[in-house]
């Protein structure tokens, strides 16, 4: 099949990208490139993606309307999938601006040229963060979702409500999964996890905010990739509604438009994720306990219901087995890459 995928240079786009790759299929790629952190990981990330000869890389940025249309026209996509994104819940209170372009304009750009093109299936990139301080737990697809800490999580939860009005007036198939504290090899430097690994190895103090009383249900990049692929043939549709069990399903009775989550709902403590890091990188951490950071939520607790009765799967991959493999790869990649 022919994916054309948004944010290839990504920590996400780039696993996935690869996965489909190895599988076979074609990917042509789009990326911005921004700089909103170190260029030389988007650039080796890239440079594994190019040894393919299905693969096709674009640069440039979801805004440019007029080279976005063409790039997807000239692909001629069965399955678009957009997960390029202004990310950081912690950099939106610094410059909103980005969110605006780029999960807002941007993500409108992507969705109305699959309108003009058609495609057999339209996947976005939303995040747990739309659910906010939501005090029901597990998260699940049908809570209401109307109070976001962030304008981050506001600009996804915007992009999902522009996909339900595009897919009921034009029928486009569509799918919005919403990620769960995504982490593995090749992720980004501003994730905690790599943050604590670069000052544990700097015998540095990690801070940790919120005085560690929080928890994250944590999603192993290998299991997040597939779960996406899983969903890519599964284009939401009347003959794929799951009616049981009961009131678990968000196939919108107006549109072939379906919200998921991916997350495998068994949260993790944060100070018991520092013990995992510490025993896998054989040293305790100095830490610097801070308080709650604005915008920060005390918890995410994804329900894998949804996922599970699609797909047949959620995400299990052991926390201990995720990071051992994370740890492994900085490692081997952090002096190269400067991170």
């Amino acid at each position: 099949m022919r994916y054309f995928i948004t944010g290839t240079a990504g920590f996400i786009g780039f696993h996935l990208a690869r996965r489909l790759l190895q599988d076979g299929h074609e990917v042509v790629g789009y990326d911005g490139m921004t700089a909103y952190y170190n260029l030389r990981l988007k650039e080796a990330r890239l440079a594994g993606l190019v040894q393919f000869a299905g693969f096709t890389g674009i640069t440039a940025m979801l805004e440019d309307r007029e080279r976005l249309e063409q790039a997807i026209r000239a692909a001629a996509p069965d399955v678009i999938i957009h997960l390029a994104a202004q990310a950081g819940v912690r950099y939106s209170l610094e410059n909103p601006q980005a969110y605006l372009n780029s999960n807002l304009v941007g993500s409108w750009n992507v969705i109305d040229i699959a309108r003009e093109v058609g495609v057999q299936h339209l996947m976005l990139a939303s995040t747990s963060s739309i659910y906010g301080a939501n005090p029901a737990i597990p998260f699940r697809e049908t809570d209401r979702a109307d109070e976001p800490m962030t304008f981050y999580a506001a600009s996804k939860k915007g992009m999902e409500l522009m996909a339900h009005s595009y897919a009921h007036l034009y029928r486009i198939p569509t799918t919005a999964f919403r990620f769960f504290t995504v982490y593995g090899p090749w992720g980004r430097p501003d994730m905690a996890l790599f943050k604590f690994m670069k000052a544990m190895l700097a015998d540095e103090a990690i801070e940790i905010y919120g005085e560690g009383r929080m928890s994250r249900d944590f999603t192993y990049i290998d299991d997040l990739v597939s779960a996406i692929i899983g969903l890519s043939a599964i284009a939401p549709a009347e003959e794929n509604r799951i009616t049981a069990p009961a009131n678990i399903d968000t196939l919108s009775h107006n549109a072939p438009f379906r919200i998921v989550n991916i997350g495998g709902g068994e949260p993790v403590a944060l100070m018991d994720f520092i013990e995992t890091l510490e025993n896998v990188m054989g040293q305790k951490a100095k830490r610097t306990l801070l308080p709650m950071q604005k915008g920060d939520v005390p918890r995410t607790f994804a329900s894998p219901d949804l996922l599970l009765a699609l797909t047949g799967q959620k995400p299990s991959t052991a926390l201990i087995d995720g990071v051992k493999a994370t740890v492994r790869w900085y490692r081997d990649h952090a002096q190269e890459l400067k991170l």
